[in-house]
């Protein structure tokens, strides 16, 4: 093996020892055998190109090219033109994905789930370094600075574990990168011959210092100086920059609620282990619970809603958390004409199920538990503060059995235009197909509850799906398309793909996760396991409300208000499944699980014949027009991660709850509103230190063109900024962290779609790290020149890069 060859090796090798420290950030490893795979072509495609020879920065860009057209091939393939070429929508699509792996890191705690946006951020991430690791080290032979990537490859790593990366990934990244410079050194003293190492301290004088034996010779001993000083950088250099505490992907635990005075949503979706958990051998007791209900198989357990989908995947929107009341208020559009029954349920979780929501049946009205939780209003639903989880939890819930008619159902009013607006939203990046087979399956109908059923029955007996949980689950417009093409999957992608549907049909709707009823027991409770997870579409009906329906076959019961030809008024005909499956639920839920061929019951399951969308294939685009965006691609994606990341921890940090002291209390007001003002600087407001806190909130509301509720937010903090600053007795007002998440949705409301994306990847308040880091090395470089012998030191240091070089 050539020299170069072995150095092209030991680049490879260094930068998946370094990508290991990435392993404890994520969900699986099998992103880095993606990530090996698209190191070896992009190192295979530099050596072809060095072997031909080609000039140095033409091999660079040719790599460069590979590498752009190989995450097309990976993550955008359905967008690009003939499948592997970027062209104008699948860039659009990277940056989409991008944004949402960016808003991703800022919601997940460690390990995050392995979403589109997510995988595109770390697979991309570790290509760029190792094509940057390659240039340095292989194409211009100089492998000791080829140490920076990496060190940041690694530094980012365990920046974002909160200092939690063991010391193995450390050292594997270290070794990596003396491999590499083992490999440089011997590359480089192989282009000599036999090293001339001096005269020898033994006997055997000038002969032996000429033959390379006895002591190390010259050249390795000061290899193995730099292998240590560049050790000792790496080791110093996070003490020496700037301290970025509070945890990026969510602090401790699967949730960050924000304190008892207030906070946001930002849990663990707990969707991402839903198919993990239906594919388990032993379906393992999570929780049991009695009831008065009349007929437990309705009773579903509800732990959130998904109501934001943004093309990548469904979430739960981030919402303003109070103090739990003691009665929950009415449900949203429940009307008093509707049967409404209440029961009560006891509730045990096992110890081994930790989950920051708290399950609960819908609607809940009444919810006693101890611990430290907090009430979402617009989902009902009862979030974990202060890294309280659901583990070993025991409480009662009082909860509404709402029985509406069809008859009900189908003369429901026009809902709420503001409520219409927000669940009827739907991503540019929807393929057209879904909303064309919404229209074609509800033909017919004359109102948005006969769509509803139509959509339902579609799914679960009429249009040939085959229930299956070995399919990738995958979560956003793509998997949705090609769900509607191979009729198999989930409940994932019944509830995702039936929500998505009624949305494009005008009825709002969102993606309940939670539990179906379970188990009965000989002793009267009933056991709900992990393969009871399920995934279910809730439609908004006004004068009823949230709505649940059931287009997965064989799982959970089918609602007796979508079958208008059984009297509603019967429990009886709760009790059975489904008009769609012959099998209960409840009596062999493990055995329906994991056994697709369950689905036959339903009729007509074979597999589809419908052909999929064609993609697009423009042969006609020129190609200087390929050319150009090819390169516009490669510009986006060689732009560093990092003032991403950093802009986003920052955010978690500032908007931290903190202590409770008025001194922590002044410190959390100050952040919020350098928090707002770097937004709003983000935006395109550049800061003006010269003016009042007062003045300086007109001037972002005037602008940032602020809504009422977000121009209310900015002047609340900037009078809490004023008590701080001048007030004898500060008292500045709660909640800044909600006023500052209020003020940030509204500037990204009123900016456009490319501002968007620039305030997300190439934030302008980034530069703070820059000037931080310089100040931190000329206080360096001052304390370094005041210490006795400095300038020996300094003296040795340039004679060894001199001899290395």
């Amino acid at each position: 093996m050539s020299g170069r060859a072995r150095l092209a090796l030991c680049a490879y090798a260094a930068t998946l020892l370094a990508a290991g420290a990435l392993i404890p950030l994520v969900d699986g490893v099998g992103w880095l055998v993606q990530a090996a795979v698209l190191l070896g072509v992009q190192s295979g495609v530099g050596a072809l190109a060095r072997r031909v020879p080609l000039a140095r920065t033409l091999t660079i860009a040719v790599q460069t090219l590979v590498t752009l057209l190989l995450l097309t091939l990976v993550f955008v393939r359905d967008h690009a033109l003939f499948g592997v070429l970027p062209g104008p929508e699948a860039l659009m699509r990277l940056g989409e994905l991008l944004v949402a792996g960016g808003e991703d890191v800022g919601t997940y705690a460690i390990p995050a789930p392995m979403t589109d946006g997510i995988k595109l951020m770390v697979v991309g991430g570790v290509v760029l370094i190792g094509l940057a690791v390659d240039a340095l080290a292989v194409t211009f032979r100089s492998a000791a600075p080829a140490g920076l990537p990496l060190l940041a490859l690694y530094s980012v790593a365990a920046g974002l574990s909160d200092g939690g990366a063991s010391w193995l990934w450390f050292l594997l990244a270290a070794s990596g990168y003396l491999l590499l410079l083992l490999a440089e050194g011997r590359d480089r003293l192989s282009q000599w011959g036999r090293v001339f190492g001096g005269t020898a301290r033994n006997s055997g004088g000038l002969a032996d210092g000429l033959a390379g034996v006895g002591g190390g010779s010259s050249p390795v001993r000061t290899g193995r100086r730099i292998g240590v000083l560049a050790l000792g950088i790496a080791l110093v250099a996070p003490l020496a920059l700037p301290a970025l505490d509070s945890g990026l992907l969510g602090g401790k635990g699967p949730g960050n609620g924000r304190g008892s005075g207030g906070g946001t949503i930002s849990a663990v979706n707990p969707l991402v282990s839903l198919q993990n958990n239906l594919n388990q051998p032993d379906n393992r007791e999570v929780m049991t619970y009695r009831s008065n209900i009349e007929n437990p198989q309705s009773l579903y357990l509800r732990i959130l809603a998904l109501d934001e989908f943004n093309g990548s995947e469904w979430r739960s929107s981030t919402r303003r958390l109070t103090d739990v009341p003691d009665r929950l208020p009415q449900p949203t559009g429940l009307g008093r004409d509707v049967s409404v029954t209440e029961v009560r349920t006891n509730i045990s979780a096992s110890r081994s199920y930790q989950q920051t929501y708290l399950p609960l049946p819908y609607p809940a009205s009444e919810v006693r538990v101890g611990g430290r939780w907090r009430y979402e209003p617009e989902g009902r639903t009862l979030v974990g503060d202060d890294g309280q989880t659901t583990r070993g939890a025991q409480y009662e819930v009082g909860s509404l059995v709402v029985e509406p008619t069809a008859a009900q159902l189908a003369a429901a009013g026009s809902p709420p235009e503001e409520l219409v607006r927000e669940y009827t939203q739907v991503p540019g990046s929807l393929p057209g197909v879904v909303a064309e087979t919404a229209e074609q399956v509800t033909e017919g109908a004359s109102n948005a509850y006969e769509q509803a059923v139509k959509l339902q029955d579609w799914f679960a007996s009429d249009g040939g799906f085959t229930y299956d949980t070995t399919v990738t689950s995958g979560t956003g417009s793509s998997a949705i398309a090609r769900f509607l093409r191979d009729r198999e999957g989930f409940c994932i992608h019944f509830s995702f793909s039936m929500a998505a549907m009624a949305r494009t049909l005008g009825i709002p709707a969102r993606v309940a996760v939670g539990f179906t009823p379970g188990t009965m027991k000989a002793d009267g409770a009933i056991s709900v396991g992990l393969r009871d997870a399920h995934a279910w579409p809730e439609l908004y009906f006004e004068g009823v409300g949230w709505t649940r329906f059931e287009p997965t076959p064989s799982r959970g019961s089918t609602p007796s208000w979508t079958r208008p030809e059984v009297p509603t008024d019967s429990a009886s005909d709760v009790a059975q499944p489904s008009a769609d499956t012959s099998a209960d639920p409840s009596a062999a839920p493990s055995a329906e699980d994991s056994c697709p061929p369950q689905s036959r019951q339903e009729g007509g399951c074979g597999p589809s014949q419908e052909p999929g969308a064609a993609l697009p294939t423009d042969r006609g685009t020129p190609a200087g027009t390929v050319l150009l965006v090819v390169l516009a691609a490669v510009l986006v994606l060689v732009l560093p991660l990092s003032p991403l990341l950093w802009r986003t921890r920052a955010r978690n940090r500032r908007l931290g709850s903190g202590g409770r002291t008025p001194a922590d209390a002044a410190a959390r007001t100050l952040a919020a509103w350098r928090e707002i003002s770097d937004e709003a600087w983000d935006h395109g407001i550049a800061p003006d230190e010269s003016l009042t806190p007062r003045k300086a909130a007109a001037r972002i509301v005037r602008l940032g063109r602020l809504d009422t509720t977000a121009a209310e937010a900015v002047h609340r903090i900037a009078g809490s900024v004023e008590q701080v600053l001048y007030a004898p007795e500060p008292r500045p007002a709660a909640g800044q962290a909600e006023d500052a998440l209020t003020v940030r949705a509204g500037l990204r409301a009123s900016a456009g779609r490319g501002a968007r994306l620039r305030a997300t990847l190439l934030p302008r308040s980034s530069v703070r790290v820059v000037w931080a880091v310089a100040e931190r090395r000329t206080a360096l470089a001052e304390r370094w020149a005041g210490r006795p012998g400095a300038g020996r030191w300094t003296a040795r240091l340039r004679r060894l890069t001199r001899q290395h070089g």
